[in-house]
């Protein structure tokens, strides 16, 4: 039982001495982007007018209107 006690008292004492002689430093959290603004360096993403798929802005072709489609079939079809 005395061993025990030892035990846990060395244990205690080794848990505090490591808790007070940590190094720390300022552990700011990386910046968040708001919601619904892209990040930096990113590309927007579009919806097909034609079939709702998903595309980057670079890919997408667009009517005189400014509707974005996927593809110039798409585009000959027309919105949904």
């Amino acid at each position: 039982m005395k061993f025990l006690l030892l035990l846990a008292v060395v244990g205690i004492a080794l848990w505090l001495f490591k808790s007070r002689h940590r190094v720390s430093g300022p552990k700011k959290p990386p910046p968040q982007a708001k919601p619904g603004t892209p990040a930096a360096g990113t590309t927007p993403m579009l919806a097909c007018a034609h079939c709702g798929v998903h595309l980057p802005q670079t890919d997408a072709v667009f009517e005189p209107a400014g509707r974005a489609y996927c593809s110039a079939a798409h585009l000959q079809a027309g919105p949904r």
